[in-house]
C-alpha cells in the first residue's frame, strides 16, 4: 500500500486502521474498541485494552529470545564513557529500580519527578515508573529551581529522582543545590529525594529524606510489570504556555505505544536491530518518544548521547558517533547542524568518518531553513528530512513516510501529513484557504493515537487553548500552508511562543520574570531571528520613573541574570533594550508581529489601529543602532 492509500484509510476508517496497528503489540488484554468518548467528551483510544509500556519496550523482547541484542548505547564524550545495555540487562536493571521505587511507596498513578542529565539512569527511571504504572514527569536539566518548583506543585510527586551533577562541556553543574532550592520554593511537600552520585561531583544527602540511588537499587527486589488500562497516564510533560500555572501535557499508555511503534517503521523506516539516534535530551518530547520509548518498542538500539554537536571535542562529534555505532537514522534539531556548519563549514571533519551505515537524517523542533537543509544534504549525500510535530502530539504531524513510500523532499516543507492527521488550513474565521495560502493549521478530530487527551488537572484550559476556537478541530498554534502536491509548510507560531534551538518558551513567562525586577514598569519579549538557534528572545523594557542614570546602565545585566535564575540559561536571554514606550493598538495590544519584523530587518506595514506611531520609529532606531 502506498502513502496516499494508507493516509486515506486512516482518515476514512480510523477505527479499523488503528486496531490493525494495535494488533502488532503484545497486550495483556487486546482492545476490541478503537474509539470511545471519556467523561469530558474527548475521544480516547483502545479504552478496553490493557497493557504495560515497559513490558512492550523490554520484557517482550527478552521473552522472544532477543535478550542479548543491544537496547541502549550510552556514549558520553564529556566523561569519556561508553556503556552498552542488552535488552536483558536493561530489563533486569529497570525491574530492580522499580523495586526500589516501590520500597519508597511508589504505586500506580503516583507521580515521580525526574531531574537527571543524559545518563542511563534517566532512561532507567522512566521505564521503572512505567513498569509500576507511576506517572513520570521529566524536567529538562537546564531549568532553574523556580521552574522545577512550579512543576512539583502542579504534579505533586512524592518522590524526586536526580543526580549529583550534570556536565556542560567540561564543567560539572551541581544539581542538588538546584533541587534543594526548588523543594524550598514549592508548597507541595516531597517525601523522598533519590540522588545518583556521579564521580565528577558528590552531593550531600539530607538524612531522613534523601537516598543514595545505588544503595537503594542494590537493596531492592525486582518487580514485575503492572497491568494498566490503555487510557491510564504514562507521563506528564510540561510545555510552554501563558504565564501562571504550568501546562502539563498528559500522554496515555495505549495510544502512545501504538503510535510510536507504528511511526518507527512508517516514518523512520526502522526495523528491529537497527540503530536509531535521536540527538536530543530526555527532558524534551523528542527524548521521550525517540530516545526512550519508540526505539525500544520497535526492538531497535537507541543511542543516549551526553555531549554536544561541537566542542565535545569538535564539530565532528556527530559523525564520530554515527560511524562508531553504525547509526542508521540520525534525528536532531536544525540548530545542531547550524552549530556544526558554523565551525566546520567545508565539512572537513565529516570527511574523516565512514558514514556508510547512515541512511537518513531527520530534522525537527523548529522549521528547517533551506540553507541549512541544502548544506546538510550536500554534505551527507543522503536524504535529509524535515518533519513537524509537537509536545502535544508526541509524534510527527507531517513527515516523509519512508517506511510506507519514500516521497521527494521539498526544502522548506515538513513533507506530507502523517496517516491519522487530517489537516486543514483556515483563516481566523474558520474558512478553508486554497492551496498555497497561509493560515491556521488545524487537525480534524478525532486526533490519532498518542495525542494528548487533556492537560494535567486542567481540562478547562485544554478545551479553551486547543479545542474551542474551531469546534471539531485541534488548533495547533502554528501557521502555514499546504501546496498543490499536499506538502505542508509550517511557517511559525501564531501565538507568542519563542522557539530557541527547538525549545519552546512563552513570551508571557519571560515577561512575568522581567516585570518582577523592581525598576521595570512594563516589558515585551519577542523572538528575534538567530542564525544558530532559530530564534532568541529580545526584551523591550520600560523603566519606572525615578530610576537614576547610574542605576539605569546596570538594569539590562540584572534582567539577564534574573531570567537565568528564574527560567534557566536555556532561555538564552542576552539582549535587553530600554525603551520609553511600547507600540500598541488603541485597545492596548502590543504590536508583536510588527516588532518581530523590525528586529529581523523585514518590511512591515504600520497598522491603522496604532495608538502612538512615534513609538514604532523610536524602537526601530534603537534596534538598528550598534550596541
Amino acid at each position: 500500500m502506498g502513502y496516499h492509500a494508507e493516509y486515506q484509510q486512516a482518515n476514512t476508517d480510523p477505527d479499523a486502521f488503528w486496531l490493525d496497528k494495535a494488533a502488532a503489540l503484545d497486550w495483556y488484554k487486546k482492545p476490541q474498541t478503537a474509539l470511545a468518548k471519556d467523561d469530558n467528551g474527548i475521544d480516547r483510544w483502545f479504552v478496553d485494552g490493557e497493557l504495560n509500556t515497559c513490558h512492550l519496550a523490554l520484557d517482550i523482547h527478552v521473552a522472544q529470545g532477543h535478550g542479548d541484542q543491544t537496547a541502549l548505547i550510552y556514549d558520553s564524550p564529556v566523561t569519556n564513557t561508553l556503556q552498552t545495555f542488552s535488552y536483558l540487562q536493561l530489563r533486569d536493571t529497570v525491574a530492580q529500580f522499580a523495586g526500589a521505587l516501590r520500597s519508597l511507596g511508589v504505586k500506580k498513578s503516583d507521580r515521580v519527578l525526574i531531574y537527571l542529565p543524559m545518563i542511563p539512569q534517566a532512561v532507567i527511571a522512566m521505564l521503572a515508573c512505567a513498569r509500576l504504572g507511576a506517572i513520570h514527569s521529566v524536567v529538562f536539566g537546564g531549568f532553574a529551581a523556580q521552574e522545577i518548583a512550579s512543576r512539583i506543585d502542579d504534579a505533586q510527586p512524592d518522590v524526586v529522582l536526580t543526580a549529583s551533577c550534570g556536565i556542560e562541556f567540561d564543567n560539572a553543574i551541581a544539581y542538588k543545590p538546584i533541587i534543594e532550592k526548588a523543594l524550598t520554593l514549592a508548597t507541595h511537600n516531597v517525601s523522598h529525594c533519590v540522588v545518583y552520585q556521579r564521580e565528577q561531583l558528590q552531593a550531600e544527602l539530607t538524612a531522613g529524606r534523601d537516598h543514595d540511588w545505588q544503595q537503594l537499587h542494590d537493596a531492592a527486589s525486582p518487580t514485575d510489570c503492572v497491568s494498566l488500562n490503555a487510557c491510564d497516564p504514562l507521563y506528564i510533560l510540561y510545555t510552554s504556555g501563558t504565564t501562571g500555572k504550568p501546562k502539563g501535557v498528559v500522554r496515555d499508555n495505549g495510544g502512545h505505544a501504538v503510535a510510536l511503534h507504528y511511526s518507527m517503521k512508517a516514518i523512520y523506516n526502522m526495523d528491529a536491530g537497527d540503530v536509531f539516534w535521536a540527538a536530543s535530551d530526555v527532558g524534551w518530547v523528542v527524548g521521550h518518544s525517540y530516545i526512550v520509548y519508540g526505539p525500544l518498542l520497535a526492538g531497535c538500539t537507541s543511542v543516549l548521547y551526553e555531549g554536544k554537536p561541537v566542542r565535545t571535542p569538535d564539530a565532528g562529534a556527530f559523525w564520530r558517533v554515527c560511524e562508531q555505532h553504525s547509526v542508521k537514522t540520525l534525528f536532531s534539531a536544525p540548530t545542531a547542524f547550524r552549530a556544526i556548519k558554523k565551525e566546520d563549514t567545508d565539512g572537513k571533519l565529516h570527511q574523516q568518518y565512514d558514514l556508510s551505515a547512515l541512511q537518513y537524517a531527520f530534522l525537527a523542533g523548529e522549521r528547517t531553513d533551506p540553507p541549512t537543509y541544502h548544506w546538510l544534504a550536500e554534505l551527507l549525500q543522503k536524504p535529509v528530512i524535515d518533519h513537524w510535530w509537537q509536545t502535544e502530539t508526541g509524534w510527527a504531524i507531517a513527515a516523509n513516510p519512508l517506511g510506507i513510500e519514500a516521497l521527494p523532499c521539498k526544502p522548506g516543507s515538513a513533507s506530507v501529513p502523517s496517516p491519522g492527521f487530517n489537516l486543514s488550513i483556515v483563516d481566523d474565521n474558520g474558512q478553508p484557504l486554497p492551496a498555497g495560502e497561509a493560515g491556521n493549521i488545524l487537525v480534524k478530530q478525532p486526533l490519532p493515537p498518542s495525542c494528548f487527551p487533556t492537560l494535567w488537572n486542567d481540562f478547562e484550559r485544554y478545551q479553551q487553548n486547543y479545542m474551542s476556537d474551531f469546534p471539531g478541530y485541534y488548533l495547533t498554534g502554528d501557521g502555514g500552508y499546504i501546496d498543490d502536491d499536499g506538502y505542508v509548510y509550517v511557517m511559525g507560531r501564531v501565538d507568542d511562543v519563542i522557539n530557541i534551538a527547538g525549545h519552546r518558551f512563552s513570551t508571557g513567562e519571560m515577561e512575568e520574570v522581567i516585570a518582577s525586577h523592581d525598576s521595570v514598569a512594563e516589558c515585551a519579549v519577542i523572538g528575534k531571528r538567530d542564525e544558530l538557534r532559530g530564534q532568541v528572545p529580545l526584551a523591550l523594557v520600560i523603566i519606572k520613573d525615578g530610576v537614576n542614570e547610574p542605576a539605569l546602565k546596570d538594569i539590562p545585566a540584572e534582567i539577564i541574570s534574573l531570567a537565568r535564575e528564574k527560567i534557566g540559561a536555556v532561555a538564552y536571554l542576552r539582549e535587553v533594550v530600554i525603551v520609553k514606550r511600547l507600540p500598541k493598538t488603541r485597545s492596548g495590544k502590543i504590536l508583536r508581529k510588527v516588532l518581530r519584523s523590525i528586529a529581523d530587518g523585514e518590511a512591515y506595514q504600520t497598522p491603522s489601529t496604532i495608538d502612538d506611531p512615534d513609538s514604532l520609529e523610536e524602537i526601530k532606531q534603537l534596534l538598528s543602532t550598534p550596541g
